[in-house]
């Protein structure tokens, strides 16, 4: 039962009326009266058993886009329903109007919607839905959760699509698909054409130059169907924060934008999201939409507070492709995870892959850096010192082994990654 603000009125006003007219009496009539106006009024609602819920939820929302969950509350009871609801919503699905009013008539049914604003990516959970059934009196109601569980996916944002256009452009310009004519260094051979001051001469075709008696160059393309495996860390080094979203959100954003570029490059993409054992998998022959398979394989992650397990990278590459293959990992430049994890196998990886390490770099370590007004500061810019000139020695320690490294801040990584990936396709060694 639930006490209504009519009931604590009536109560407020039997008490001035008992102090007005003080004596044993009065002030049993006036329970008496209370008591029953309740038991009428508790008789007369609508019982809560006699409600059944239906709920229709988006399978999935992209994170900041506004969303609608439909509950239909049906009234199967031959009394009126008079009363309210409360969806319950975890917090982080950002509910706008979770409590509304009703107002049902026996064997009838009603539509409301409850409007959602995601805060956080991942799957938002609602198990249940209080509702709340008012006498015709509103002195007081009958309560009751009645479960109606959904789940509401949200989807990585992928803001860094706005650089797909660009890059994949510049994709086009070394196939030669569009006016600007650039030649790639690729193996595939492409098109004859008249030679012109500053062409390899390696590219000459003499045979072709034989028969038309005028010089002729053969025009390569990057090599089409090559292999692009995505590694993701979702160990502990993933769920610090970088200004404004976990490290984890950042290398999403990352690989998703690569993984688009690629596909429209006409590679294969296959990823993989690891800590101790394989989070998510997303390989290229799937059925379906990549983009879609991707965010939807990525919305659940979350990062571990577990270290990485970087012996199954090896490994794992090997079962997504046997070939030579662009094996992007996207992780921390954490010094002694990567001593201890990563450089042991990493030898693995180089003998049969171009390998390429990207991680996120906090900007803020270059602000301390530069702050040294206090002493506080001063130990403060130290540190910031220390932790950029070991990532320095990291990345040195990963190139002259034979990887690429990108380390970039938040907004700089996802388009540098893709640059690289641009660079190494121009220059053949994909």
């Amino acid at each position: 039962m639930a006490i209504s603000g009519r009931l604590v009125f009536l109560a407020a006003a039997g008490s001035v009326a008992v102090l007005l007219f003080p004596g044993a009496a009065s002030i049993t009539l006036w329970l008496v009266f209370l008591c029953a106006a309740v038991g009428v009024d508790l008789v007369a609602a609508a019982s809560p058993r006699s409600i059944t819920l239906e709920r229709t939820v988006p399978g999935s929302v992209r994170l900041t886009e506004p969303a609608a969950a439909v509950l239909t509350v049906r009234n199967t009871g031959t009394r009126p329903l008079r009363g309210s609801f409360r969806d319950g919503w975890q917090p982080s699905a950002g509910a706008l109007n979770p409590v509304q009013r009703m107002q049902i008539p026996a064997h009838e049914a009603r539509r409301f919607e409850v409007r959602l604003l995601p805060e956080r990516r991942g799957d938002l959970h609602s198990e249940s839905v209080t509702v709340r059934s008012f006498g015709p009196l509103g002195l007081a109601a009958r309560q009751r959760t009645l479960p109606c569980p959904a789940v509401l996916r949200v989807l990585p944002p992928f803001h860094a699509k706005r650089h797909l256009p660009s890059k994949l452009r510049r994709l086009r310009e070394l196939d030669g698909n569009t006016t600007v004519q650039m030649r790639g260094a690729g193996t595939e051979f492409d098109s004859l054409r008249d030679y012109v001051r500053g062409d390899d001469v390696r590219s000459i075709d003499w045979r072709a130059t034989a028969r038309r008696r005028d010089t002729v160059v053969r025009t390569w393309r990057p090599e089409r169907d090559r292999r692009v495996v995505l590694l993701l860390d979702t160990s502990r080094t993933s769920a610090a924060r970088i200004g404004d979203e976990p490290r984890l959100d950042t290398g999403i954003e990352a690989a998703l934008l690569l993984a688009m570029l690629a596909s429209g490059g006409a590679d294969r993409v296959d990823f993989l999201a690891f800590d101790r054992r394989i989070r998510a998998r997303v390989q290229s022959g799937g059925k379906g939409n990549l983009l879609h398979r991707l965010v939807s394989a990525i919305a659940p992650l979350d990062a571990e507070l577990i270290e990485a397990d970087f012996s199954l990278v090896p490994g794992a590459v090997q079962s997504v492709s046997t070939r030579r293959s662009l094996v992007v990992l996207i992780t921390a430049l954490d010094s002694g995870a990567l001593e201890e994890g990563l450089l042991p196998v990493l030898p693995q990886l180089l003998d049969k892959h171009v390998v390429v390490v990207a991680s996120v770099r906090d900007p803020e370590l270059e602000e301390l850096r530069r702050q040294r007004t206090t002493a506080t500061e001063v130990f403060r810019a130290a540190a910031a010192e220390r932790a950029l000139l070991d990532r320095a020695a990291v990345s040195a320690q990963l190139r002259s082994m034979g990887a690429e490294v990108v380390d970039e801040t938040p907004h700089e990584l996802p388009p540098k990654l893709a640059d690289l990936y641009i660079r190494l396709k121009a220059s053949g060694r994909l």
